[in-house]
């Protein structure tokens, strides 16, 4: 099998720069391949196999990571989920993907809550989707009070490829910082998700494929080798922590998967750490 690898923030950087200048691959053709994995993991590890009539929330910040969170809103819907997206900063500040996305769901007409509400949440998962790798300091203002909303609801948490507070290079656990059940990392895990604290604040911790191919990764500006880590399933577990974070002791684990379906048991993929 092959070797999961770890990378910097500077090597994803990077690698999604050349997937756009290089390859001609849209952003939005990367959220979407992100959004949909994290729809599907949400799914399978929180829903039951099954989101029909159940509730999801989706805490969506102003970039690329928010945009991944409302593309997982767009699909949980379409199976049948009943979804609040929360957003973390006025309609106008949301950047020009992340925006795509959002139009499509007021198309849609779905349940948006705008800044100027007061965070409370209830219901089967909470996709945290505020972040992700570009981090700078602890969360603030809107961020850092969705953040602790998400924290003290209960509801077991996904985190969409960081947890939202936590540095995906130092591992630094920030506060605020989302303390999720599972999270499920983009293109590869981040060197940051490897450390104690932020390890147990990002619970059970999954890769998924976004489509940046390994000759990609491979170019001497990343310099990452990865071989076909995705033949087989897009979604691969990387490591599952025996116990979540203090605050969500009483918040149910993911569910297990077995071989065959899209996430298989942690054991049969070793990452090179």
């Amino acid at each position: 099998m092959a070797e999961i690898p770890f990378v910097s923030v500077d090597q994803m950087r990077v690698a999604d720069r050349l997937m756009v200048d290089a390859y001609g691959i849209t952003p939005l053709q990367m959220m979407e391949n992100a959004g949909r994995n994290v729809a599907r993991a949400a799914r399978r590890l929180f829903l039951g196999g099954n989101p029909a009539g159940k509730k999801a929330i989706v805490i969506a910040g102003v970039g690329g990571n928010g945009g991944s969170g409302l593309v997982a809103a767009r699909r949980l819907i379409t199976w049948g989920a009943h979804v609040e997206v929360w957003l973390s900063a006025l309609r106008e500040d949301y950047e020009r993907a992340a925006d795509h996305e959002l139009r499509i769901l007021e198309v849609m007409q779905a349940r948006i809550r705008g800044p100027e509400l007061a965070p409370r949440f209830d219901g089967s998962v909470l996709i945290d989707a505020l972040v992700g790798y570009n981090l700078s300091g602890p969360p603030k203002g809107r961020v850092g009070e969705l953040i602790r909303a998400a924290n003290a609801s209960g509801v077991p948490i996904l985190a969409v490829d960081v947890p939202s507070g936590v540095d995906a290079d130092s591992g630094e656990v920030h506060d605020p910082a989302i303390k999720a059940a599972a999270t499920i990392t983009l293109g590869l895990p981040k060197r940051g998700l490897r450390h104690g604290e932020a390890s147990r604040y990002a619970g059970d911790l999954f890769v998924t494929d976004i489509g940046i191919p390994p000759a990609l990764f491979a170019r001497p500006e990343v310099n990452a080798k990865v071989g076909n880590i995705f033949a087989e399933h897009e979604i691969l577990p990387v490591a599952q922590t025996s116990a979540a974070p203090a605050s969500q002791d009483a918040t149910p684990r993911p569910r297990g998967f077995s071989n065959g379906q899209s996430l298989v048991p942690s054991s049969s993929r070793k990452p090179n750490t």
